[in-house]
């Protein structure tokens, strides 16, 4: 049918993990006494751990050593994986088991890419662990996006050209990674307002798979 590949985004697409990220860094804010709400938590998207920390630090009243900033986001990070230990199969968003079946019954190699160094439990914690011909994510990759590298590199362990891969983002900075990539790019949730996407779309529950076969027909 086609040679192209299609990488996924991990939170925001395949599940949404956005309410365990909100109250691991609210805790963390909380017991720093420092200020934190929702629209900060909407920057963090897509980005690093220590660049999110970063952003929660702004509004800290005193300067962080580095010793203590690595002490800061590991302990945000104890509080996560706390919380995404209680993530089943029922928590695959609406639209993504179906695609996925259909990806594989035309033989279209699929992969994560993700800057979420939690990828491999949240994905044995779904049930999916085995469900992708790759997975990228934060443990492999210096640059977080909008840097391309986790899209680069899971093109690579596809085999397929960048050119011929398009991924599946959430975030604004992952659709600004995708195009740096040099790949086409669906934006569904917050990224489906992103006019720099090649294609969007409210959910993977609203995309048909006649109009995703025309448009990966066309990479």
């Amino acid at each position: 049918m086609t040679k192209a590949a299609v990488i996924f985004d991990l939170d925001g697409v395949i599940v949404s993990t956005d309410d365990c990220h909100y109250k691991a860094w609210k805790r963390l804010a909380d017991e720093e006494g420092i200020y934190f709400d929702k629209e900060i938590n909407h920057r963090l998207r897509g980005v690093s751990r220590m660049e999110s920390l970063a952003i929660v630090l702004e509004r800290a009243n005193r300067p962080y050593t580095m010793e203590e900033q690595q002490a800061l986001a590991d302990r945000k990070n104890a509080y996560y994986r706390e919380l995404i230990q209680e993530l089943t199969p029922e928590h695959i968003l609406p639209g993504v088991r179906p695609l996925l079946e259909r990806l594989k019954q035309h033989g279209i190699k699929i992969a994560i890419g993700s800057s979420s160094k939690n990828s491999p439990l949240i994905l044995e914690r779904l049930g999916l662990a085995d469900e992708f011909d790759a997975v990228v994510d934060g443990n492999a990759i210096k640059n977080s996006k909008p840097h391309p590298e986790v899209f680069l590199r899971a093109a690579e362990k596809l085999g397929v050209p960048a050119a011929q891969c398009v991924v599946v983002e959430d975030a604004d900075a992952g659709v600004e990674a995708a195009l740096a990539a040099g790949m086409r790019v669906i934006g569904v949730g917050t990224a489906a307002s992103n006019e720099r996407a090649t294609w969007t779309v409210a959910s993977l529950a609203d995309l048909s798979w006649e109009d995703l076969a025309k448009f990966l027909a066309a990479v």
